[in-house]
């Protein structure tokens, strides 16, 4: 089976490394354009483009997914197949283009978390279970019908990264097991709509802004460290305080904390500190206690770090 890939960040790697590791016929690698990065601007290739230059593998980079020069050479590539991990939308005339059609990993129990940001929003809300699908592409964004899907537990102090960690890792097989039963003719597709249980409420999963990454002290504490956990690594919670020895507020980005359930008599979003070891923030049923934190021109350190730089 000739296979087409799509994909650009590290999440995807790893199901086009378990492709190549397995000896699958890859004849393309599709991923974005480069473009330039960090405070130098300097050009960097996506984590995709780098495997298949490691491993000479052919590459396209099309800026328009419609341009028609594009899509010649894709229809050159004559795929039986297409996979996409973590890529852009697609037009029909591209998913439907090989004759098994075009799969996507998303990285969520679909039909919940449908959209850009699906591990981040699941711990936002406190989900205690996530997972991977894989599901046929159609018109609508993560709609199609459900190929397979592989459940996983989120433990109440695992943050973003690490739940997209074990996601990549159990992406991958779930691609190579779903390119097997391709080969194998095993599907049974399954309709979303099979997937949805009467009175449960679909939840979903939004691009992620710098906006919507900042704390309301509003919140209560559970809420917020579910925030934290859910941005965590990035693209990080951030909130407007004022540190010890400064008189207006800074952005603080937070990366990891613990509860305080507590009454107290603090103004929400008050800095409680011993100036030395720790700092906590006040919420309406307690604190919320800050452990790893960046400000602005810093790197990102323990509260302890940062209370002693003040000093």
């Amino acid at each position: 089976m000739r296979i087409v890939f799509m994909g650009t960040p590290d999440f995807a790697v790893e199901s086009l490394k378990i492709l190549i590791e397995n000896n699958y016929e890859v004849v393309g690698v599709i991923t974005m354009p480069d473009k330039p990065a960090g405070r130098g601007h300097k050009i960097q290739f996506s984590p995709v483009k780098q495997y298949a230059l490691d491993n000479n593998l052919r590459l396209l980079q099309p800026e328009k997914l419609k341009d028609e020069s594009f899509l010649s050479e894709l229809q050159s590539l004559n795929a039986d197949l297409q996979i996409v991990v973590a890529f852009r939308m697609l037009p029909e005339v591209v998913w439907n283009m090989p004759r098994f059609g075009t799969f996507n990993l998303h990285a969520s129990l679909l039909p919940q978390y449908r959209g850009a940001a699906p591990i981040n929003w699941a711990i936002i809300n406190g989900e205690k279970e996530t997972g991977a699908t894989t599901f046929f592409l159609t018109h609508e964004i993560d709609t199609g019908k459900v190929i397979q899907q592989h459940k996983i537990d989120i433990s109440s102090t695992e943050n973003a990264g690490e739940v997209h960690d074990k996601l990549m890792v159990i992406g991958a097989i779930l691609v190579k097991k779903t390119v097997d039963l391709l080969i194998d003719g095993n599907i049974d597709a399954i309709d979303q709509s099979k997937f949805i249980q009467s009175g449960v409420e679909l939840k979903s999963a939004p691009k992620i802004f710098k906006e919507t990454c900042q704390i309301d002290f509003n919140w209560d504490v559970e809420t917020v460290y579910n925030f934290v956990r859910g941005l965590s690594p990035f693209p990080t919670a951030w909130a407007e305080v004022i540190l010890p020895n400064q008189t207006t507020k800074q952005i603080l980005k937070i990366f990891e904390t613990e509860k305080e359930f507590a009454k107290h008599d603090f103004a929400l979003g008050t800095l409680v500190t011993d100036g030395k070891k720790y700092a906590k923030i006040a919420l309406s049923d307690g604190f919320i206690i800050l452990k790893s934190v960046q400000i602005a021109g810093k790197k990102r350190m323990d509260i302890g770090e940062l209370l002693h730089g003040m000093r």
